[in-house]
């Protein structure tokens, strides 16, 4: 059975906080929320945790993988940036953006795009979810919470616990944060292409 932590949305209890990143230490995968939507949550070397959010969601060897960074000192360890990359992505984080990029060899390949070795990476804004990464100390390899066959991602924690109960370990709920997934920027062909208009205003990059 998964647990419930029922956290605050602007003051996050830091116990609880602690229980939850002990938890993925360990090698669970949980449901967290985001300043876009929900997301599913695992430590980059976690295999299996990978596995089981392919499993849940369904998704493709093509799907890019997104690493949540608590800072850009953390995200610019992850991906290669040029000067240009580096002030459009300074610019909009932390936001609701998440930027594919060239990855560095501290990515482990099978995260990577099988043809184009780029990963997705984005500095989230969202106390909770903040709180979560500086108590765990490293990135959280994320997909968004959009299970097959719906149009939009589930918002209400208690309702994600009641459908993923045997899938994930535990869900973070700190009330609704929004249905609209990030913005995506795709950079790695050498200027800003705009893959999907979501809850980051895409005018920078048009």
């Amino acid at each position: 059975m998964a647990r419930y932590f029922d956290v605050h949305p602007q003051d996050p209890q830091p116990r609880l906080i602690r229980q939850a990143a002990d938890l993925i230490r360990d090698g669970g995968l949980i449901a967290y929320p985001t300043d876009s939507c929900f997301a599913l949550g695992c430590r980059l070397g976690n295999a299996e945790g990978k596995d089981r959010i392919v499993r849940i969601r369904r998704l493709n060897a093509r799907h890019h993988f997104t690493l949540v960074c608590h800072d850009f000192a953390q995200l610019g360890q992850l991906v290669q940036l040029d000067n240009w990359m580096y002030r459009a992505v300074k610019a909009t984080t932390p936001g609701s953006y998440t930027f594919i990029l060239p990855a560095t060899s501290e990515v482990p390949r099978r995260l990577l795009h099988p043809k184009k070795r780029t990963v997705g990476v984005r500095i989230v804004d969202h106390p909770v979810a903040c709180a979560l990464l500086e108590e765990l100390g490293e990135p959280l390899l994320s997909s968004t919470l959009l299970l097959p066959d719906h149009e939009e991602p589930l918002t209400d924690g208690w309702e994600i616990k009641e459908t993923l109960e045997h899938q994930v370990d535990a869900v973070i709920d700190s009330g609704e944060c929004g249905l609209e997934p990030t913005t995506v920027v795709d950079m790695s062909g050498g200027d800003a292409e705009i893959v999907r208009v979501g809850a980051g205003d895409p005018a920078p990059f048009e």
